[in-house]
């Protein structure tokens, strides 16, 4: 197989629509968002976190039949440091979960490229039709470096300001910014394969 032969699909998957993967990797956050807005109550708002995370998951089953490697590892960290919060009514958890999974995340990214071997693309390959392998590697390479520079931001935001600016920034900062970056990427995509109507539904990793 050449470097710039394209990823090929499995033909038994296929992928949610835009509105709906959406609504599975950041509907979470929002939930959470608004839970603890309307209570001020971290464990509580915690613990809807939790019921929205697997609430997800199984929405991704039930519409598609299948789950995202990268939802069901967001998920999993959900519910073990949402557990630790809501077990040891403690935010720390919470907030530290973030830095956890970026940095997680940028690892396995990391350890993929390293070993040429392509991590992305086997949890990403139907969402970028047509992309070379050189473009996976640019990308698994943007990627891992975004989600240092996110755990980094996480870590100082959460260490420095109150419950109430963390959650801002997490909805006005983390969330824009992971969009942003997913659409900047686009015109490197587009120059290794990636086609012109895959282009305009740029994949996202749940958020951390």
């Amino acid at each position: 197989m050449t470097g710039d032969r394209a990823a090929q699909p499995s033909a038994g998957k296929r992928e949610p629509a835009a509105g709906l993967k959406l609504a599975i990797d950041l509907g979470p956050l929002l939930v959470y968002l608004l839970a603890y807005w309307a209570t001020r109550n971290i464990v509580l708002s915690t613990g809807i976190f939790m019921a929205a995370t697997l609430a997800a998951i199984v929405g991704s089953w039930i519409t598609v039949r299948r789950v995202s490697a990268m939802l069901l590892f967001s998920g999993a960290m959900v519910l073990v440091f949402g557990g630790l919060t809501v077990w040891l009514h403690d935010a720390t958890f919470i907030k530290m979960k973030p830095t956890v999974y970026y940095l997680m995340v940028a690892a396995i990214l990391g350890f993929g490229l390293f070993t040429d071997r392509p991590t992305l693309k086997l949890v990403l390959g139907q969402a970028y039709p047509g992309l070379s392998d050189l473009g996976w590697t640019k990308l698994t390479r943007n990627w891992a470096l975004f989600f240092v520079a996110m755990a980094i931001a996480n870590e100082a935001v959460w260490r420095s300001t109150s419950m109430e600016f963390w959650l801002g920034y997490k909805l006005w900062g983390a969330m824009p910014a992971t969009i942003l970056f997913a659409l900047a990427n686009v015109p490197m995509l587009m120059k290794h394969g990636l086609t012109t109507e895959k282009a305009e539904d740029a994949a996202l990793p749940p958020q951390g």
